[in-house]
């Protein structure tokens, strides 16, 4: 089973590994300090469950879990607060660990995962049935699509100059549309092979230029995503 840890504190961190590293068929496949960087792990190594905090600084680990896709890893939160347990379960959460974590719930936790592993769909889907203002529906060949930008849980489809408004989220969209897609932001993502131009930033962030000429922000935890993705392709 491969495990991302997600906690911004190191300590805890290294306690999850300390915990983990008995139990059989564990591999950790990566850590992240912050929720951004657990998308963009998650997006990258494929996990098969995330043990998330729930308290981190700007992106907590509930708009981390709301943000996966729905064949996304499984969440367990690790958490000090007993207070956000009815919110973990409303996301969907496998399992709710208090601080400072016992092995043996810990255990009981990955092996309810195991329970739950199921082979990822791998299927993607080439066309999207979207709504007309005339109240109708329109088939757009996902082909077309340049880039999504999400907002709560509706994603704009820019497909050349018209746009298109779905109620999904991003992720869940992302999950249906296979891997012609990258997620570059938390609320964006482009057609991999509409990226003309990256360009850096000196922050390490960077632009996104398509070839439509539009412009796309892409953020530090996902920019060596979106890299990796784009040489995968030549």
């Amino acid at each position: 089973m491969r495990v991302l840890i997600v906690d911004d504190e190191a300590p805890a961190r290294r306690r999850l590994q300390q915990l983990l590293a008995p139990i059989d068929g564990i591999d950790v496949v990566g850590e992240a300090a912050d929720g951004e960087a657990a998308l963009a792990l998650a997006e990258r190594l494929r996990p098969d469950l995330m043990l998330l905090d729930v308290q981190m600084p700007e992106l907590d680990g509930l708009a981390v879990a709301a943000s996966l896709p729905d064949d996304g890893p499984a969440v367990v939160f690790v958490t000090a607060h007993d207070v956000y347990a009815l919110q973990a379960f409303d996301a969907q959460a496998l399992d709710y660990l208090l601080k400072p974590v016992a092995a043996d719930r810990l255990a009981r936790a990955i092996e309810r995962a195991r329970r739950r592993a199921a082979p990822r769909a791998t299927v993607p889907t080439r066309q999207l049935l979207v709504p007309t203002r005339q109240g109708g529906v329109a088939v757009l060949p996902c082909a077309e699509i340049h880039w999504l930008e999400a907002a709560d849980n509706y994603v704009t489809l820019h497909a050349g100059g018209r746009e298109h408004l779905l109620r999904r989220t991003l992720g869940g969209l992302l999950a249906d549309l296979g891997d012609d897609f990258v997620r570059v932001h938390r609320g964006a993502a482009v057609a991999l092979d509409q990226v003309a131009l990256v360009r850096p930033n000196d922050k390490g962030d960077a632009r996104i230029v398509l070839r439509s000429g539009a412009e796309v922000a892409c953020s530090r935890a996902y920019r060596p995503v979106l890299l990796e993705r784009l040489a995968a392709r030549d």
